[in-house]
């Protein structure tokens, strides 16, 4: 087998000529020099290959694997029917993306890395930090007679808050958190697991206070408590 090598924008292309069978140890060495010079996004195009058996399999696998394991994508494109077969007997063509044509795939490059952007993006959202004072009332969830406490949040996010004022509670605890977010009138009732606790000698200013994580939270509710801290963020002065 026949390895060239060219690029398009930050892709890099190998067009596979000939058989891919057990001799074909270069595609993976090839793949892996891709790698180590910093290319995440490779596609192998199998228009000039014309016979692959499930040795060369093996070495596709083997590569495909390479890869993935060092973060990359890679795609394949240009599979002659009769070859296409044989990828479908084995179950490669539901874990590999396979498109027709080369430019159908360096689309789906461009499309992988839209849809990274959006989710990097969402998940900068969850993560915004609101420093507030909110009036809460919470109890232990798993409690036989719940005790009601009153502290405040003074840090929220979506996944989570800073509660400032209840040293009653310990790690793991399961907690019932009742606030409202202002100035919509209804209350919200959210679980939560108690996953730090402040330390009195080197964090007085936060002493006592605790830090929960948010569980079972519907997307609903953490869209809520989004546009709550959004809002409010957006009313702070800058530090400009």
């Amino acid at each position: 087998m026949e390895i060239k090598v060219r690029r398009k924008g930050n892709i890099i292309i190998l067009d596979l000529c000939g058989r891919i069978d057990v001799n074909s140890a270069s595609l993976i060495e090839t793949v892996g020099q891709c790698l180590r010079d910093g290319y995440s996004d490779i596609l192998c195009n199998f228009e000039m290959v014309e016979f692959i058996d499930y040795m060369g399999i093996s070495v596709i696998v083997i590569a495909y694997k390479e890869a993935v394991n060092n973060n990359a994508r890679i795609k394949f494109t240009s599979i002659l029917a009769h070859l296409k077969e044989l990828f479908s007997v084995v179950g490669l063509d539901k874990v590999i993306d396979i498109y027709a044509t080369e430019d159908l795939a360096i689309e789906g490059f461009k499309e992988d890395k839209a849809i990274e952007n959006i989710q990097k993006m969402q998940l900068r959202r969850r993560f915004k930090r609101l420093p507030i004072d909110i009036k809460i009332e919470l109890k232990n969830k798993n409690a036989k007679i719940p005790c009601c406490v009153n502290a405040d949040i003074l840090d929220l996010s979506a996944v989570g808050a800073y509660i400032y004022g209840c040293n009653q509670f310990k790690l793991g605890d399961d907690l019932v958190l009742k606030f409202k977010l202002l100035p919509k009138p209804e209350e919200l009732e959210l679980d939560a697991k108690v996953v730090w606790l402040s330390d009195k000698q080197i964090q007085p200013h936060l002493h006592p206070g605790m830090g929960v994580a948010f569980s079972n939270i519907s997307m609903l509710t953490q869209s809520r408590v989004l546009e709550f801290i959004e809002r409010n963020l957006s009313l702070m002065p800058s530090d400009d």
